[in-house]
């Protein structure tokens, strides 16, 4: 075969044991690669709490990884979450998969517990474990700049090592993979690090083929204004949108409570490019360049870190979004739910949250001391255990990001029936709501948006699984995807044939969750959206959302979906799609 290497490396870090495992060519046609295949040597061990030794960490990467197709330098990393505990992913960029693939290996499954602290390190086909017992406590820069620049790095920081249940885990100093704590997964095993460099080359059906397919997604993201207009992602990144999200009345402001911020004009992409001069920085295989690094090498906030370290817990100060972002980046650990959490305490406390007081408390939670102990669990667990859960603005325990879903109505749809969680990647209805891509729709209404939502599912777990950049879906379609997918691989497939892989991806991710007791009452927003409305203003109501309606929403995407009235997965669909029943 092309594409694929076929061959996983197993790691047992209890037995110090190395083993290759080699996956049948059916499974890989099915299952893609990356979050779908990591999905696939999950699903047996689902239901194993997130901390016992036998709950793998796997880190996957797709069948372009490795090659010129464009965007697809990434790859996915699966646990089950400390946060949600749910089956959990996250697709993270830098340099990780295509060196993993070019040392010859589609993807990584770890289990077991080190004795003492170690890292893993992957030359091609070699493989050792180190200790790492000097590594200790240090922030992810610290250990970043041991190791040289010529392979990946991915490590965890303070904020893992000390339980925080939304650690992350830091690739290649700019890169994390977040939202839902894969950090902490890593550190309970004492995992500090792994370092991998690949000298190989990944195996290519058609690289004429592949070279059309790659011009014509260069083509349909030059056109892109989002991705690559003058105001886009590539010069601006992803805080691009802050202005468009303002506008719109859907900011998230003061933990949830609000939907404008009025100095949000002076926080903006634009305040940040003329404060700090940022150079372009992206992902091994992109040409957007979506990142955007100070002359010093820190990375400026993505949009959701912008706007919840302003608006979301009342911040006008734009040194503290870049320090906030900095601090949480260097001890490892999400941005989004890091400020939602702070929003959460904020409104629980009414303390007033000055710049310094941010800091320290982020410090806190890093560390394991004092209040942020109890912080680093996360809002849900916060709020509940403070008495005032209805303060946890939170999807299945993961905490929302950047989008008020009373601003657009997929959106909350999609924040409820997410597999992970409350996400916006999940489906990214946005790109209908309010880029007007593929297809402009009404942002206030359901109708719809259960097709809308399914369909959009399925698409980015393909993106997920073969890696790509979702982001390259705002202008590139499966169409061009399934020409790059056949071109590398040599499978014949299509946009329909690529979308029903990206279906049993999502299908069998629902089946785990329900497998953990995970069902239609989960699927749910929290309370406030359907009780209170936004800040309305400039013409542009903000009601409180329609619970009747949601409803209606949710019980047409069951049926979409082919789940039950109550949200399961019903054996006939799974059989349909290829999928063995153990619900």
């Amino acid at each position: 075969m092309t594409g694929w290497m076929n061959r996983v490396l197993h790691v047992d870090l209890r037995r110090k044991t190395v083993d290759v495992v080699q996956v049948e060519e059916t499974t890989l046609r099915s299952f893609i690669g990356g979050r779908g295949l990591g999905g696939w040597f999950l699903a047996e061990r689902i239901a194993l709490p997130w901390n016992d030794p036998d709950m793998p960490i796997l880190i996957f990467t797709g069948p372009l990884v490795g090659t010129t197709a464009p965007t697809s330098g990434r790859s996915s990393i699966m646990s089950r979450s400390p946060l949600t505990g749910l089956a959990s992913d996250s697709s993270v960029g830098g340099r990780l998969g295509t060196e993993l693939k070019r040392a010859g290996w589609d993807g990584i499954f770890i289990t077991g517990v080190a004795d003492s602290l170690s890292g893993i390190e992957i030359s091609d086909r070699r493989v050792s474990i180190r200790n790492a017992g000097a590594l200790a406590g240090l922030e992810t820069t610290e250990v970043l700049g041991r190791f040289p620049t010529n392979c990946s790095v991915a490590v965890v920081g303070p904020a893992a090592e000390n339980g925080v249940r939304f650690a992350n885990i830091v690739v290649d100093r700019h890169h994390a993979a977040g939202r839902t704590g894969l950090g902490a997964n890593l550190a309970i095993k004492n995992l500090k690090y792994l370092l991998v460099r690949g000298t190989g080359k990944v195996p290519v059906a058609d690289r004429g083929s592949l070279k059309e397919a790659r011009e014509e997604i260069f083509r349909l993201t030059a056109a892109s204004p989002i991705l690559m207009g003058r105001h886009g992602f590539s010069d601006f990144g992803t805080a691009a949108l802050y202005d468009l999200i303002s506008s719109r009345r859907m900011m998230p402001t003061d933990n949830f409570r609000a939907t404008f911020f009025p100095n949000a004009s002076k926080l903006n992409a634009h305040a940040l490019r003329k404060k700090l001069n940022p150079r372009k920085h992206g992902c091994r295989g992109c040409h957007i360049f979506c990142k955007k690094i100070t002359p010093e090498g820190v990375a400026l906030p993505e949009f959701e870190t912008l706007s919840h370290f302003t608006a979301l817990i009342g911040n006008e100060d734009l040194d503290l979004v870049v320090r906030a972002n900095d601090l949480c980046n260097r001890l490892g650990m999400d941005t989004v739910s890091a400020a939602a959490t702070l929003a959460c305490h904020k409104e629980i406390t009414g303390e007033s949250l000055s710049p310094s007081r941010v800091l320290s408390l982020l410090s806190d939670i890093g560390h394991g001391v004092g209040i942020g102990k109890k912080l680093g669990k996360g809002s849900k667990v916060y709020a509940r255990e403070r008495g005032v859960p209805l303060a946890s603005i939170t999807v299945k325990g993961m905490e929302l990001p950047a989008y008020d879903p009373r601003g657009a109505y997929g959106m909350a749809l999609a924040y409820a029936v997410a597999g992970r969680g409350g996400c916006h990647l999940r489906a990214y209805p946005i790109s209908h709501e309010i880029l007007r891509k593929p297809v402009a729709t009404d942002r206030f209404t359901f109708s719809g948006k259960a097709r809308i939502i399914k369909i959009a599912e399925d698409q980015n777990a393909v993106a997920d699984s073969l890696t790509a950049c979702k982001f390259t879906f705002l202008a590139a379609t499966l169409e061009e995807y399934a020409k790059a997918f056949t071109a590398v691989t040599g499978v014949p497939s299509s946009a329909q044939e690529l979308l029903r892989c990206g279906e049993r991806i999502c299908y069998h991710e629902r089946m785990m969750s329900f497998r953990l007791g995970f069902g239609k009452d989960d699927d749910d927003l929290p309370a406030r959206f359907f009780e209170e409305p936004g800040s309305s203003g400039n013409r542009i109501e903000i009601p409180p959302l329609a619970r009747d309606d949601f409803l209606e929403a949710r019980a047409n995407y069951y049926r979409i979906r082919g789940l039950d009235p109550e949200g399961r997965p019903i054996r006939e669909q799974a059989e349909r799609l290829g999928l063995q029943w153990n619900a």
